[in-house]
């Protein structure tokens, strides 16, 4: 799978910096992309953007055709970025049902203040609304790629957010790396209170209903094939639960059943208690 780093002349010293980093090529937004290119990472005024091009030049223009033909945009090209002061995760902050999510009432934070591990945060999203409930989360991602759109996101996030957002940014904190390998050291350190699963789950395929971002997102990073592995380790780390978030209709992950289950319409949270929290 070959990916690009595109950027903008005002980012030139940072793209330099991230394209050796990800070991990536790197060329200026003037330039043309070969054919041959499946992923462009775009370097920006407006942060670090990333963007399939792995569709034939004939299938975009039927496409094309055909949107206009339904009176629709043309939806080729998605940027896939990390955004936490704008958009979807602002409006769940505020309008999202509060203590009432299932995934703070899974974690405990609808009544408690735990200290949290996500060992697959992605674009962190469900790390921020843990965060906005007043957890402190430490996020780890291991596809270096999901990586560095998630640091510039947190970035963005520390430098132009609210009074309110900056206390939720100073609450999420960044490992790029495999959990599987850096989770045991850092918890001889502070074993977290709660650990936190979402490993990908290929078998949603066909009859999922999936944003198309999210859709070639997934292509990207590919399936969590080791995801069971994670269960075992986060049982033996955290201090009081562990939470995995799984498809409302799939098996519990590693064949291990939970002890207790929050159910939405296509998803759950299964809890695996340790003992009581305190109080």
């Amino acid at each position: 799978m070959r990916v690009v780093l595109r950027f903008d002349q005002d980012c030139l010293a940072n793209a330099k910096e991230l394209a050796q980093t990800l070991q990536l090529p790197l060329l200026s937004s003037d330039q043309s992309l070969s054919e041959n290119v499946d992923f462009e990472l775009r370097l920006g005024a407006e942060g670090l953007s990333l963007r399939e091009q792995s569709l034939s030049s004939e299938a975009a223009v039927a496409k094309t055709r055909k949107a206009a033909r339904r009176g629709l945009k043309d939806k080729i090209k998605v940027d896939v970025r990390c955004d936490f002061i704008n958009g979807e995760l602002r409006h769940r902050r505020l309008y999202g049902g509060g203590k009432n999510q299932m995934i703070l009432k899974a974690t405990g934070l609808n009544k408690h203040k735990p200290s949290i591990m996500d060992l697959t945060a992605g674009l962190g999203r469900d790390s921020y609304v843990l965060a906005t409930a007043g957890a402190k989360v430490t996020m780890f991602e291991r596809q270096p790629i999901v990586a560095a759109l998630l640091a510039d996101g947190l970035q963005r996030l520390r430098s132009g957010g609210d009074e309110q957002e900056l206390a939720i940014a100073q609450r999420l904190f960044l490992h790029q790396g495999d959990s599987l390998t850096c989770v045991s050291g850092l918890a001889e350190q502070e074993a977290p209170d709660v650990i936190y699963l979402d490993p990908m789950f290929p078998e949603r395929g066909k009859t999922a209903k999936v944003k198309k971002s999210m859709a070639f997102f997934h292509h990207l990073v590919g399936s969590d094939d080791d995801a069971a592995a994670l269960l075992p380790l986060a049982l033996a780390t955290a201090r009081y639960r562990v939470v995995v978030k799984r498809p409302r209709h799939a098996p519990p992950l590693a064949d291990m059943e939970p002890g207790l289950c929050f159910e939405g319409k296509s998803t759950r949270f299964d809890v695996y208690p340790l003992k009581k929290m305190p109080s």
